[in-house]
């Protein structure tokens, strides 16, 4: 069941998200949904804040206060456990209807990372595989793991072109 599981955002009281999480979880085990509710978050950031002294401190701080998200699968009975939690106002959609976030929204804000296994590494003869210079032959220039980016010197027109690519678009020429 948890292949339908999607992310939602729960609206809750400013200051009781931590509250609404703790209570959610242990309503989640204590009637064996953990199928059903998979996660979770709270998403947070550290910032330096400068004191009235000049001292500067590292602080956590909640990226969307009043905000919780979760990943689940919703049915009726989720829907109600949910939304039936002290502390929470609602699901972010329209009425009674909680409106999933999308794919891009999770990546962007970091929820889920899907991992891409780099076979190849610099100075390796690559084969691009897609994209408008799917066929184009290369030797790796530069690999950037943390923003899925690698570069190619390819060569067109007979010249050196250094061309910026995601990870998957290459693979290791046989």
């Amino acid at each position: 069941m948890s292949d339908s599981a999607k992310w939602y955002v729960i609206h809750t009281y400013s200051g009781y998200e931590n509250a609404v999480k703790t209570s959610i979880e242990k309503f989640v085990a204590s009637r064996n949904m953990e199928d059903m509710i998979l996660r979770m978050e709270i998403p947070m950031e550290t910032v330096t804040e400068v004191t009235d002294s000049g001292a500067t401190k590292e602080v956590e701080r909640k990226v969307f206060p009043g905000y919780v998200l979760i990943k689940m699968v919703m049915t009726d009975d989720t829907w109600h456990l949910v939304r039936n939690v002290r502390g929470v106002t609602g699901f972010v959609g329209s009425a009674n209807k909680p409106i999933p976030l999308t794919e891009e929204e999770v990546l962007a804000m970091g929820m889920e990372k899907h991992e891409i296994v780099v076979r190849y590494n610099v100075g390796d003869h690559v084969k691009i595989v897609d994209g408008p210079l799917a066929s184009f032959t290369g030797i790796v220039e530069e690999i950037e793991p943390e923003k899925n980016r690698v570069s190619v010197m390819v060569s067109m027109f007979g010249r050196e072109t250094p061309v910026d690519l995601e990870l998957d678009q290459v693979e290791v020429q046989n």
